[in-house]
């Protein structure tokens, strides 16, 4: 990854943090996070809209993040909204990594991630 890909004023998120939260460009949201793979138990490799499951991913409640949208991730950077899971409801994600380590390394955290569109 290049220098900017965590940093969201670099990525054209100016002052994401003091921004007003609303369903516009660039609002922010607190989520609790987990991830996942491919490689999980009961996982396939394919996500709810038929993409493969790769880093980039996540799955979300579409209420919330609708699917498509694209965010950033501080310490992951990029990811689009392709994907959907039982647990997933509310302020909730679930962050795709290419390996089954990779997603227990990342655990449960509670992050603030920034909507880009």
């Amino acid at each position: 990854m290049d220098g900017f890909a965590d940093d969201p004023v670099a990525l054209g998120i100016a002052d994401a943090r003091s921004m007003q939260v609303s369903r516009g460009s660039g609002r922010s949201v607190y989520v609790s996070a987990t991830a996942y793979s491919a490689f999980d138990p009961g996982n396939t490799n394919r996500t709810a809209t038929g993409t493969l499951l790769r880093r980039g991913v996540i799955a979300v409640d579409p209420a919330v993040i609708p699917l498509g949208t694209r965010v950033f991730i501080p310490g992951y950077g990029e990811a689009i909204a392709e994907d959907v899971g039982g647990a997933i409801r509310g302020n909730r994600i679930d962050i795709a990594f290419e390996s089954h380590e990779e997603a227990l390394s990342f655990g449960r955290q509670d992050l603030e991630i920034f909507v880009m569109e």
